[in-house]
């Protein structure tokens, strides 16, 4: 089994072994993110540990697309948000504490601007990555081997005001879609009713539509006295 292979079997293995890496992969990491994210650095200890930040994230990256290593991205890019936050945070408490800095009302007014809006920046980064996180779970199903089991799609072209020579490219490219021609369907919506849109699907062997009036254009409702062209 190759590299990426592995990875994504145990990013989507259901078995208990593959769960049982995935639990430990979790504390590890979460044990690392609590650890680096709170110890204090000096500039060129921040330096280095931004770089091999930066060199793992790449190396990740290009090892394998598969869940597991998709979820370890997430968590890099959160540690170093969550690490800048904790580090803007103690420099603001350390500046109010200094005996030697004066401060007044008009510097805590832009501190807290510049906290808020930085907080709602780690808040928006950290909903972007639980909205997708869960999606990414979900395991490509395989479809039959036997074309014959394979479900008809319908492909609908609305036009209006676009020229012939604009549709014709559409239409012959959503004919040569790598699906079964007996179960790919091609379908020109036509709310102009033009005869040489008619004519073109009648050569192409696309179905063809249209209503009895355009007045909402493509935004319209299927009309029920549509009227079709057989392929």
């Amino acid at each position: 089994m190759s590299t990426s292979g592995i990875w994504q079997d145990i990013g989507a293995g259901e078995n208990i072994f593959t769960k049982f890496l995935r639990l430990i992969f979790l504390l590890v990491a979460g044990a690392a993110f609590c650890f680096l994210a709170f110890l204090p650095l000096t500039w060129p200890q921040q330096a280095v540990l931004g770089l091999l930040t930066l060199l793992i994230a790449i190396f990740l990256s290009r090892g394998s697309d598969s869940y597991l290593v998709t979820l370890m991205l997430m968590l890099i890019s959160m540690f170093c948000t969550f690490r800048y936050g904790y580090w803007r945070i103690e420099q603001v408490i350390r500046f109010f504490q200094d005996p030697a800095s004066h401060w007044g009302a008009l510097d805590i007014f832009f501190i807290l601007c510049l906290l808020f809006a930085e907080a709602y920046a780690f808040m928006i980064l950290g909903l972007g990555y639980f909205q997708t996180i869960w999606p990414l779970r979900r395991a490509p199903v395989s479809l039959p081997e036997d074309t014959e089991d394979w479900p008809h799609i319908d492909v609908l072209i609305p036009t209006y005001n676009e020229p012939l020579e604009m549709v014709r490219f559409t239409a012959l490219g959503a004919l040569n879609m790598d699906w079964p021609l007996d179960k790919l369907h091609v379908y020109i919506l036509d709310d102009g009713r033009r005869k040489e849109f008619e004519k073109f699907a009648l050569e192409a062997g696309i179905g063809i539509g249209g209503g009895e009036s355009h007045a909402r254009g493509k935004a319209s409702k299927p009309r029920p006295r549509a009227r079709w062209c057989a392929r």
